[in-house]
């Protein structure tokens, strides 16, 4: 095995969420999410799989849009039922702006996944019954109220179907 065989992972992008806001939404998915299926920390997804032929061309993307922009604005808007899951949806046109330049810019590379633009969103429950997830929601839906939701830069890791692989991370600063 070659030392550039690890790198031939697909590569995954994220918002980061502020400090405050990343200690509540993983402690719900420490609380909520199964225990052997949760080997992840709470994350905002904004693509799912970026060639890594490209991870050079990515980590200067992600440095240069985070020295650009200043952190967006964003809020939880609901409480989301996925089904078999439940997460908290995020608005943010600032962020999905930013989302839709790098799409742009990845344009030709994109899976039809990524392709589409993304219900922004962090989840606190997955794969469990139907049942447990209607019940979950119900739950926290009861005492929701929309709030801001801090999101401080971006990030990128290699996917290789466990735990992700951290590449980078990218705080915005803003000029």
């Amino acid at each position: 095995m070659t030392e550039e065989a690890p790198a031939a992972a697909p590569i995954i992008v994220t918002a980061l969420m502020g400090a405050e806001d990343f200690a509540w939404a993983n402690g719900l998915r420490q609380r909520y999410f199964p225990p052997e299926r949760n080997y992840l920390d709470a994350h905002v997804t904004l693509f799912h799989h970026l060639p890594p032929a490209c991870a050079r061309e990515i980590a200067q993307a992600l440095a240069a849009m985070a020295a650009d922009y200043p952190p967006p604005g964003a809020r939880l808007s609901e409480v989301m039922h996925l089904g078999k899951g439940v997460a908290y949806r995020i608005d943010s046109p600032e962020l999905l702006a930013m989302r839709d330049e790098l799409a742009d810019r990845f344009r030709g590379l994109l899976t039809p996944q990524d392709q589409a633009r993304p219900r922004l969103h962090v989840t606190v429950q997955n794969k469990v019954t139907p049942k447990e997830s209607k019940a979950l929601h119900a739950e926290l839906s009861a005492g929701f109220e929309p709030r801001p939701f801090a999101i401080t830069g971006l990030a990128s890791f290699y996917y290789r179907g466990g735990p992700w692989e951290a590449i980078g991370r990218y705080s915005f600063r803003g000029r």
